[in-house]
């Protein structure tokens, strides 16, 4: 999170981001060594499959960074493959959606955005891509919101 009170950012913590891309090395090496050795197609696929999804993961940590800010001007929000500046008059919702999953009660930041088309796009942040509690986020971002 940014010191700026103006400013607010989140993304997914420096140490998970680096521990991904440590796992998707060794998923790596665990492909080359099942290749290499002539195993069963079926490790090979999964190990295959893990490397690049830990890796696109990783990948996302790293480049999308940070992963959503906001400021009086409105919002930038960033993935792996674009990047969104929405001024707050294009922010059509801030809301957290609670789950309850295995037991497990979670909550997920839910943006209702417009682009310039007025297409909408929904954004749906956790708290691994926010590195902080959804909830706690959208109370901030309300707050940095201007009176409608």
């Amino acid at each position: 999170m940014s010191d700026h009170p103006e400013r607010r950012s989140w993304s997914t913590p420096g140490g998970v981001v680096a521990a991904l891309w440590v796992l998707a090395v060794l998923a790596l090496g665990w492909l080359v060594l099942l290749v290499a050795r002539g195993a069963d197609p079926t490790g090979a696929l999964l190990a295959g499959v893990a490397a690049v999804g830990l890796g696109l993961y990783a990948a996302s940590g790293t480049k999308a960074r940070p992963r959503l800010e906001a400021g009086p001007e409105g919002i930038v929000v960033r993935r792996l493959t674009w990047t969104r500046h929405v001024p707050w008059s294009r922010v059509d919702d801030v809301r957290v959606l609670r789950m309850r999953r295995f037991g497990r009660e979670s909550s997920v930041l839910e943006l209702d955005l417009r682009d310039v088309d007025d297409s909408e796009r929904l954004v749906v942040l956790g708290r691994p891509e926010l590195g902080s509690d959804p909830e706690d986020v959208a109370e901030e971002l309300e707050l940095l919101r201007p009176l409608r």
